[in-house]
């Protein structure tokens, strides 16, 4: 079985099911569409919420009504909104992660500068003792839409965007909230969670459900899997990547049933 907190790869039929009853709740083309580019590319929430129109299609204008688009045919995903970037230039949340690192000498050095300003009755700022940010740059991917349900899923969610706002632009956010402005990565990640576990049932779906089922068939599927999925998913090291070499936990059952049938 998978670690506790691991996202569930689906089976085929689990997919088809949360595609299914994507239809009976609001908004089925853009859950639709937000289900097909999670599970087709493989992108972080992060990366989805963070998407703009102009990612997957090129706008068609008449004077300042946009009356249609084209798909493209590759998203390019800029690096400003993969995971080693604050993608602050697009993200509305005030809250952004920091990686901060320290030596076992720097950090005792610190210690015992508070130790001593203590003896002396001295203020203390924690702010005076923090270590450098350490900013990250993200890393940008070129992943093709060739899946024909993905391109489809996108096509209708489009038109219907276009149906309530003929005034869309190529910067506005690809996927809105039900309020009308971006989705906050949180938000969606919620959502996501709410789609695979709340409406389709499946144990322990979460919003990375679609990155670890992507990248896991891609590993099982061929001799240079590994390789494929490391470009997909954007991983800077190969050992990131080995970690959805696992297999998922439809396999292992299967296997488990298997042996069961002889041993009786």
């Amino acid at each position: 079985m998978s670690k506790s907190g691991k996202a569930r790869v689906l089976t085929p039929e689990q997919f088809a099911r949360l595609l299914s009853v994507i239809q009976n709740h609001r908004w089925p083309e853009k859950n639709t569409a937000i289900v097909q580019v999670s599970f087709k590319l493989g992108l972080r929430v992060q990366e989805i919420a963070l998407l703009q129109v102009k990612e997957v299609a090129e706008l068609e204008f008449q004077g300042s009504r946009t009356t249609g688009f084209r798909l493209k045919d590759i998203l390019a995903l800029p690096a400003s909104i993969t995971k080693g970037s604050s993608a602050t230039k697009r993200s509305t949340t005030p809250y952004h992660r920091r990686r901060v690192s320290m030596t076992v000498e720097e950090f005792n050095q610190k210690l015992r500068q508070v130790e001593e300003l203590a003896k002396a009755g001295a203020a203390i700022k924690p702010e005076d003792f923090h270590p450098p940010v350490q900013n990250r740059k993200g890393k940008s991917r070129d992943l093709p839409m060739k899946d024909l349900a993905l391109r489809e899923a996108l096509t209708n969610y489009l038109w219907a965007r276009l149906d309530q706002d003929p005034s869309l632009k190529p910067t506005d956010p690809l996927f809105i909230s039900q309020k009308g402005g971006p989705y906050s990565p949180n938000t969606l990640q919620d959502h996501i969670a709410l789609m695979i576990r709340g409406w389709a049932g499946v144990e322990k779906g979460s919003s990375h459900s679609g990155r670890r089922t992507l990248l896991t068939g891609i590993i099982q599927g061929e001799a240079s899997g590994l390789k494929a999925a490391q470009q997909v998913a954007g991983h800077v090291n190969e050992a990131t990547t080995l970690i959805y070499q696992e297999l998922p936990e439809w396999s292992i059952a299967d296997a488990l049933q298997r042996v069961g049938k002889v041993y009786k």
